[in-house]
């Protein structure tokens, strides 16, 4: 039995997004081109690969089984062809962020590992698709808010960010104690969108603040920050996110002492495997060492 490799990554392609119309439309393709070329690969593979529904597609177990073997099987084709074109065969270590995570994540990692006998590629994305990124095979390592344990991954806490307030050093509030909610509510603010917690707590904001004022939420922390450095608006945040800011004073942490009490839980994913891999060892201890300091251990 022989597989195409373009089949291969269409199957990536759908299970990644979710629908057929999606894959389709990132190729030029139509719908019917995709279903046929995916039940042509279930035909060969003897198995259904996806649960068809109104709002796209779901892979099947046996798809969910399937999925790091092709993308290991295209991951070993491309190695292949660069070598063929001379290029350097250095092991590669791909990792994925949440976009909010990557200043925090990616710098200090690659700071620690420059010299290394490998490469390491970055990526950005939501937690869901960096889990499926993980189950496919196509990342590595995967940092992640907490979220349910999914069979084949191997998950671990790095660190439990509170959720604090900041603001520029040259705020009106900056340098006054015991503030409360009340004492904010009619600032200019922008939390970071960071949870089901933030959407309560502009709800209690609204019962302090003038009707007409609006709220403002932001996504990611990197353009909160903004906000708050450059354009007098008081944020709120995970600290992991400004800890090089609060260290340097570039942003102050304000004294809110009804603060809802709320935080981030930073998970550290990657898929198991029998055969040793030492670069993405290597990358795992260095990100155990980084939540470390994170903790001030």
């Amino acid at each position: 039995m022989s597989l195409d490799l373009d089949d291969l990554q269409l199957l990536l392609d759908v299970a990644q997004l979710g629908s057929f119309s999606q894959a389709a439309a990132i190729r030029g393709w139509s719908q019917p081109m995709v279903s046929q070329r995916i039940a042509q690969l279930e035909q060969q593979l003897g198995a259904p690969l996806f649960q068809r529904h109104r709002r796209g597609a779901t892979p099947t177990p046996a798809c969910q089984q399937f999925l790091p073997a092709a993308g290991h099987a295209l991951a070993a084709i491309a190695e292949g062809r660069l070598a063929i074109q001379g290029a350097p065969a250095l092991p590669r270590v791909r990792l994925a962020s949440l976009p909010s995570l990557t200043s925090v994540v990616f710098s200090p990692l690659l700071m620690t590992l420059v010299d290394s006998a490998f490469e390491i590629r970055c990526n950005t994305d939501h937690s869901g698709v960096i889990m499926q990124e993980l189950l496919a095979g196509e990342t590595d390592i995967g940092f992640v808010l907490k979220c349910p344990p999914v069979a084949g991954l191997q998950m671990e806490l790095l660190c439990r960010a509170p959720i604090i307030a900041v603001a520029s050093p040259l705020h009106a509030l900056a340098d006054r104690q015991g503030l409360t909610l009340h004492d904010i509510a009619n600032q200019r603010l922008a939390p970071q969108q960071w949870g089901p917690g933030c959407d309560a707590f502009i709800q209690q904001l609204r019962r302090l603040r003038q009707p007409t004022s609006p709220l403002h939420a932001i996504q990611p922390a990197g353009a909160a920050r903004e906000l708050a450095l450059e354009h007098g608006f008081i944020t709120l945040m995970p600290a992991l996110a400004v800890e090089r800011d609060l260290e340097l004073g570039r942003l102050v942490q304000l004294d809110v002492v009804d603060l809802p009490q709320d935080h981030w839980d930073v998970m550290m994913a990657w898929r198991g495997g029998k055969r040793p891999n030492p670069a993405k060892e290597t990358v795992l201890e260095a990100a155990r060492a980084m939540a470390r300091r994170w903790r001030k251990e």
